[in-house]
């Protein structure tokens, strides 16, 4: 049977003497763009690190699907170092993984601290509110009110409904959070009979993306990913993925939002963290709303894009 890990090891290839990812086009996140926790996934395999382990990666442009990429690795001390190239030799994506020293939630120190370490995201103008940010955000316990679904796509991995290699997450928000509870099939089954890291870092991707789109009612792409991976999740158990809405901050760049968000089981106990920074993207939403209502109802996509799904 085919498997997550499978089409990784066959999207790494280094028979030519060069390191080269060529990603499935199973793994898009925007379209014609790789979900940004499946090439976190792809540095982790390379690793191959105990846990506790934190897995990072700098978005600097977009990451193209079923294109041979170069991919540059070093060791430095305990980590390992990544640079994932595009074909004109542009410096796409900056990665590490590394052991961390124990197994509680931390949130890293930011990678885009400087204006010349973000993401090349075009000239955009300034972002403000849009009026999914100005429904109230609760800094207490869950709302009492009704959860609101958020969008699906056909083709995403983490959230495609015709992705049969993906997961098929259907994410959810109210006042207070985003959320979802997801159950693994078949294809994100280990060898080792354990839950496979592209399944923790692309929930904790997808609901970041969320939570970022919900505070400025733009869509945009999620630039630096720190996902901390606590402990080992035998296969077949339900996680629960959440993000605060009230604890995410946005930087001197209004266009910068910096996320938290865990993963953990059933019983509670932590399986993943991570802080992932948001970067808005001015107008992106209104190519991705048309794709959207194909597959949902319009005011599923307008209680988070309200300016584009009218």
């Amino acid at each position: 049977m085919t498997t997550i890990d499978s089409v990784l090891r066959r999207a790494l290839d280094d028979r030519s003497g060069d390191l080269i990812l060529t990603l499935d086009p199973a793994f898009q996140g925007l379209p014609d763009t790789a979900h940004g926790g499946s090439v976190l996934a792809a540095f982790d395999a390379l690793a191959e690190l105990g846990l506790p382990r934190e897995v990072r990666g700098v978005y600097r442009k977009r990451v193209p699907l079923g294109v041979p990429l170069a991919l540059k690795r070093v060791h430095v001390d305990a980590a390992l170092e990544c640079h994932l190239l595009g074909p004109d030799g542009t410096l796409l994506v900056d990665g590490r993984v590394a052991p961390v020293a124990d197994g509680g939630h931390h949130a890293p120190g930011p990678l885009l601290g400087h204006a010349s370490n973000r993401p090349a995201v075009g000239r955009f103008t300034r972002v403000t509110p849009g009026n999914a940010q100005k429904q109230r955000v609760s800094k207490g316990a869950r709302s009492a009110v009704a959860a609101h679904p958020l969008p699906v796509s056909r083709a995403c991995f983490a959230c495609g409904v015709d992705n049969e290699l993906g997961l098929r997450v259907q994410l959810e928000f109210d006042d207070a959070e985003v959320r979802g509870t997801w159950k693994p099939h078949e294809a994100f089954r280990t060898a080792g009979g354990t839950l496979t890291t592209a399944a923790l870092t692309t929930l904790c991707d997808e609901a970041a993306f969320w939570i970022g789109a919900l505070a400025t009612g733009e869509a945009g792409m999620t630039t630096d990913l720190a996902v901390t991976l606590h402990r080992a999740v035998p296969f077949g158990e339900a996680l629960t993925v959440t993000g605060a809405r009230a604890a995410a901050r946005p930087q001197a760049d209004p266009r910068y939002w910096d996320t938290g968000v865990a993963a953990r089981t059933a019983g509670g106990v932590l399986v993943a963290s991570a802080r992932i920074t948001f970067v808005a993207v001015r107008g992106a939403a209104r190519a991705l709303v048309r794709g959207m209502l194909a597959v949902n109802d319009p005011s599923v996509v307008a209680r988070v894009f309200p300016a584009y799904a009218r």
